[in-house]
C-alpha cells in the first residue's frame, strides 16, 4: 500500500460473541448513556460520532486489504495462510491488525460484518443507511449486517425507518435488556423502561430486522430476583425477539453497583438462584419462538438452548439434572466451571482426581452463604 494513502481502520473494543467472526466496522465510538450502574467499559470517554465520509474511508481500506488478501485464496477455495500472512512483516503493528482480521474474516466466509460502538444507531438514520450502502457496495459477498443498540434509542425509532435500514441491508439488532423489570432497571440505573424496551422490540419485529435481546439473570440481587425472571418474561411475551441472549451477572469491583454491594444496599445472588431466574424465565415464555442462547462462558450451564416453544423440556431438563445433584457437588462444580476447567457437570469425571478433591477441600472451607458467592463472582470477572 502506498505510504499517503490511509492504510488503517479504526476497531471498537467490544461485540457479541456469536459475531466472533465478523469484520468489524466502527461508526460510533462510547456509549450515550455511559451510566449503567453495573459497567464501566465507556467511563473514561464520551459518546462519538464518526462522520460517513471517515466511515468510508475505513471501508476503502477494508475492501483493499480484502482485494490483497484474495490472491492468496487457492482456486478449491482454501488459502494458502503462510504466504497470506507473509504480508504482516512489511507492515506497521496497526496496519498488521487491520489486514489481519479481514483475513481471517475472508477465511471464515467473509459474510458477516457488526457495526460498533454501544449504540451505533443513535446517529441519524439517513448516516446509516448512507455506510451500509456504500458498506455492502465496496464489499458484496457480505451475507448479514449486525449492531448494537440501546433500547431507550430503539424506541425513538420508527417502523418505516427500520424498514429503510433493512432494505439498505441491516439485518440484526442487539439490544442489552438486562431486565424486563422496571424495579431493576432503576436499581441499576440503566436509563429505560420496560415500555420503551417494548416499543423498540415490536417496532424492530414489524421491519422484518431480526432482534437479539440480551437477560442478565441475577442482576436484580437477591431482593429482586424473581421479579427480574418474570418480568423479563412479560418484555419477551411482547415482543417475541428472535433471539433471547443469556448474561449471567458479574459485579466487577470499582463499579457503582460493586459500591452498592459493600454498603449492604445490593445483595448478590447464588449461582442457584440465577439458574432458578433462567428456569422461570423459561417456563413463561413456552408460546414464544424465538431462540434461548446460552452463548458465553459466564453463564454456568451453557447447554442451555433451544427455541422457547419447541425444546422446553430439554432446556429444563438441564436445570433439573443440575438441581438433583446433591450440594458438594454442585459446589464442586460450581468451582470448576468458575475456574474454566469443565464446562458442564458431566465434565468432572473427566477431572484428575488430585484436582477433584481440591476443589471439594475448597468448597468445604467457606460455610457463609454470601461468602460463597462474593468467591463465585470473583472469579468470574476473569471472564468479562
Amino acid at each position: 500500500m502506498n505510504d499517503e494513502k490511509q492504510t488503517t481502520y479504526r476497531i471498537g473494543p467490544i461485540r457479541p460473541p456469536s459475531e466472533a467472526n465478523s469484520l468489524l466496522l466502527q461508526i460510533t465510538e462510547g456509549c450515550t448513556w455511559n451510566r449503567c450502574k453495573f459497567c464501566e467499559l465507556y467511563k473514561h470517554e464520551g459518546f462519538k460520532a464518526f462522520t460517513v465520509e471517515s466511515i468510508k474511508r475505513d471501508i476503502d481500506v477494508m475492501a483493499e486489504y480484502a482485494e490483497i488478501a484474495k490472491d492468496y485464496q487457492r482456486e478449491d477455495g482454501s488459502w494458502n495462510k503462510k504466504a497470506a500472512l507473509e504480508k504482516l512483516n512489511r507492515m506497521t503493528r496497526e496496519e498488521k491488525n487491520c489486514y489481519y482480521l479481514v483475513y481471517r474474516w475472508l477465511v471464515n466466509g467473509g459474510e458477516n460484518v457488526f457495526l460498533q460502538d454501544g449504540n451505533s444507531l443513535a446517529v441519524k438514520t439517513e448516516r446509516v443507511l448512507e455506510v451500509l450502502r456504500y458498506l455492502r457496495e465496496k464489499l458484496p459477498s457480505i451475507q448479514r449486517v449486525t449492531t448494537y443498540g440501546r433500547a431507550e434509542t430503539l424506541s425513538k425509532i420508527s417502523v418505516e425507518q427500520y424498514k429503510e435500514l433493512k432494505a439498505a441491508g441491516l439485518d440484526r439488532i442487539h439490544s442489552g435488556f438486562e431486565s424486563g423489570s422496571d424495579r431493576v432497571l432503576d436499581l441499576i440505573n440503566k436509563g429505560v423502561t420496560s415500555e420503551q424496551e417494548i416499543i423498540a422490540g415490536k417496532n424492530i419485529r414489524e421491519s422484518g430486522i431480526e432482534l437479539s435481546v440480551y437477560f442478565m439473570p441475577g442482576i436484580g440481587g437477591k431482593a429482586l430476583s424473581r421479579e427480574n425472571a418474570m418480568e423479563t418474561a412479560r418484555v419477551v411475551r411482547e415482543i417475541n425477539p428472535d433471539f433471547i441472549r443469556i448474561r449471567t451477572a458479574v459485579i466487577k469491583e470499582g463499579t457503582e453497583l460493586w459500591r452498592d454491594y459493600l454498603n449492604g444496599s445490593y445483595k448478590l445472588c447464588s449461582e442457584n438462584e440465577k439458574l432458578t431466574e433462567i428456569k422461570l424465565l423459561i417456563e413463561n415464555t413456552k408460546d414464544c419462538t424465538g431462540i434461548l442462547a446460552s452463548d458465553h462462558i459466564i453463564n454456568l450451564l451453557q447447554e442451555i438452548e433451544g427455541k422457547l416453544d419447541t425444546d422446553q423440556q430439554k432446556m429444563r431438563s438441564v436445570i433439573e439434572k443440575y438441581f438433583n445433584m446433591p450440594e458438594s457437588e454442585q459446589r464442586i462444580f460450581q468451582l470448576a466451571r468458575r475456574s474454566g476447567m469443565v464446562t458442564r457437570p458431566e465434565d468432572l469425571d473427566l477431572l484428575p482426581s488430585e484436582h477433584l478433591e481440591k476443589l471439594a477441600r475448597l468448597a468445604g472451607s467457606i460455610a457463609d452463604e454470601a461468602l460463597w458467592d462474593r468467591k463465585l463472582n470473583d472469579m468470574m470477572t476473569n471472564f468479562i
